[in-house]
């Protein structure tokens, strides 16, 4: 059996929701107080970073995510971010606003998070996680029947 990697062994970790838009903000503030740590910041679905972000540019992005949170999650709810320790976050799973589908985990396939904020490298998650068997089924369909 193949050793599961860090990055994805922590992405199927344990999570606490963020319900409530203050908590967001708590949360905000405790990442940006380590900002010189580093944190990578990886668009799910995009090449995996390779250096984090510290400073002034981890505050530009914590500051443009958090506004197209508010705008597009219209809601009195937070509710689509999740992370893995409140008072010491070191992994944030930010799910996107427009591909929700089940993001509690309820369906068989819940959706990737948009966006990752972790304190670890991390690496392709979507070549890392299996495809669904009836979207190979349909790709595979599809594929034969082109040639």
């Amino acid at each position: 059996m193949s050793e599961i990697h860090p990055f994805l062994q922590a992405f199927r970790g344990n999570f606490f929701g963020i319900l409530r838009w203050h908590q967001l903000d708590e949360l905000w503030q405790r990442v940006l107080i380590g900002k010189q740590a580093g944190w990578y910041i990886y668009a799910v679905g995009e090449e995996p970073p390779t250096s984090p972000h510290t400073g002034e540019s981890l505050e530009n992005i914590i500051r443009e995510l958090n506004t197209l949170l508010h705008r597009e999650h219209q809601e009195d709810y937070c509710g689509i971010v999740y992370v893995d320790n409140m008072q010491q976050p070191t992994y944030i799973k930010v799910f996107d606003p427009h591909n929700l589908g089940s993001a509690c985990g309820s369906s068989a396939i819940p959706p990737l998070p948009g966006w990752i904020l972790s304190q670890m490298q991390p690496i392709n998650l979507p070549a890392a996680l299996p495809q669904p068997n009836n979207r190979r089924r349909w790709w595979q369909k599809l594929f034969n029947h082109a040639h």
